[in-house]
């Protein structure tokens, strides 16, 4: 899979196991799961069966027990569902997308600086090439 795009429930499995940052077992993702929101054992496990034959994950079945970590890291799938949202919303229009994230008025000052921080060096690196 070279764009990873997860469903909603598929993502929050992913940031258990980018949290936990090893790889883990279904009972283990199920527990963390669990404490935001009541899910059965059994979804999960089909859930992560899924996501391995999507890609999503790697399962390691040298243990009784298999253990399952994230194929992608996670600035790479933000990436890609960012991506994703650009094309259908915005008809590919950056701008667009940053205009209607800075309309909602939940920026920061610290944020805003920050942005224009990275706005300097996009530029920048833009000019080198």
């Amino acid at each position: 899979m070279s764009d990873p795009r997860p469903t909603e429930g598929e993502l929050s499995i992913l940031r258990v196991l980018w949290d936990r940052k090893e790889p883990c077992t279904v009972r283990e993702v199920h527990e963390a799961l669990m404490r935001n929101k009541d899910t059965a054992y059994t979804t999960v496990l089909k859930m992560m069966t899924i996501m391995s034959e999507k890609g999503l994950v790697t399962r390691d079945e040298s243990e009784r027990s298999h253990r399952y970590a994230a194929a992608f890291p996670e600035p790479t799938v933000q990436s890609a569902m960012l991506n994703d949202l650009m094309q259908r919303a915005f008809s590919g229009s950056a701008l667009q997308l940053v205009q209607r994230a800075l309309d909602g008025n939940t920026a920061s000052s610290a944020d805003l600086d920050a942005i224009s921080q990275m706005i300097a060096k996009a530029k920048a690196k833009k000019n080198k090439a």
